[in-house]
C-alpha cells in the first residue's frame, strides 16, 4: 500500500508529529485542523464564527493541495470545545459545504491550547480508481 503525503502548502510552523493529509487508495484523509496561525503554530482565538471560518480554510488548503474540494468531502468529524455552540458553527459550516452534504459526527470534546474547534475529513479524490 502505498502513502502520499499531504502538507498544506501555507504551514510555516510544525504543530505536531502527524501529516496534515494522506493519500491512499484515492482517498485523502484529512488530519483534524484548527483555528491555528499557520507561521507561528500558536492558537488564534476568537468567536466561534471566525475559529471555524479559520478551521475550514485550513481544511481546504489540505484538500486542494491533495487535489480535491469541499464536494468531494464525504466525511467530516468535529470537535466542539463546548456543543452550546453548535448552531453558530453549523451556520458557517454551512458556508463552506453545498450541495450533497458529508456525513459528519460532531462532539463535545477538551481541546488543546484553548481552541474552540477542531475538523478532520475524508475525500475521495477526483478520478481515482
Amino acid at each position: 500500500m502505498a502513502l502520499t503525503r499531504v502538507s498544506n502548502p501555507n504551514r510555516q510552523a510544525s504543530t505536531g508529529a502527524y501529516s496534515d493529509g494522506i493519500i491512499v487508495d484515492g482517498w485523502l484523509y484529512v488530519s483534524g485542523q484548527g483555528p491555528m496561525d499557520l507561521e507561528t503554530g500558536n492558537a488564534v482565538a476568537g468567536p466561534i464564527e471566525e475559529e471555524v471560518r479559520l478551521t475550514l480554510r485550513h481544511l481546504g488548503e489540505v484538500l486542494e493541495a491533495g487535489g480535491c474540494t469541499y464536494a468531494d468531502v464525504v466525511r467530516c468529524t468535529v470537535h466542539l470545545a463546548d456543543i452550546n455552540d453548535f448552531d453558530r458553527y453549523n451556520v458557517v459550516y454551512q458556508e463552506f459545504f453545498k450541495g450533497v452534504l458529508p456525513t459528519r459526527t460532531t462532539v463535545q470534546s477538551v481541546l488543546g491550547l484553548g481552541i474552540k474547534v477542531e475538523i478532520d475529513a475524508i475525500a475521495r479524490i477526483p478520478g481515482a480508481k
